[in-house]
């Protein structure tokens, strides 16, 4: 645990500990992605963001709020969901007065006031508030 990183990136300088890590930078510049999705053919250069990828397919979500026992598919997303039991919500509706810790989530709740749909499915054309329900419809197809 020296910090040394003897393997150096001839593209962009960045050092790695381990020869492995560096291939699997490389891809980033060779654009190369060996791991394809067997649902919908979409690729990624390492086999953990086709593992991610492929929850979207499965509806697995194996990271729990500890809060509030919601479940997500992503590490990412719990961290980002744990902010609205902490902090102050800065977004507010002027429609509802519902709060926001994002301005994001309040532009998908004014969806709700203005009806507006903007997730249509490509096989059937059904419209969705959000893109979740989206991909949980696309399911069915």
């Amino acid at each position: 645990h020296t910090g040394e990183k003897p393997y150096t990136c001839s593209d962009c300088g960045k050092g790695f500990t381990k020869r492995s890590m560096l291939n699997i930078h490389r891809r980033v510049h060779t654009g190369e992605k060996p791991y394809t999705c067997p649902e919908c053919e979409k690729s990624f250069a390492t086999s953990s963001a086709l593992n991610t990828h492929c929850r979207i397919h499965t509806g697995e979500k194996p990271y729990t709020c500890p809060k509030c026992e919601k479940r997500f598919g992503h590490a990412a997303t719990l961290a980002r969901h744990l902010q609205t039991h902490n902090g102050e919500k800065l977004y507010k509706c002027s429609q509802c007065g519902k709060s926001f810790n994002r301005g994001s989530s309040l532009m998908r709740h004014q969806h709700i006031h203005t009806g507006e749909k903007p997730y249509a499915c490509s096989k059937c054309g059904k419209s969705f508030l959000d893109k979740s329900s989206l991909i949980t419809h696309q399911r069915i197809h």
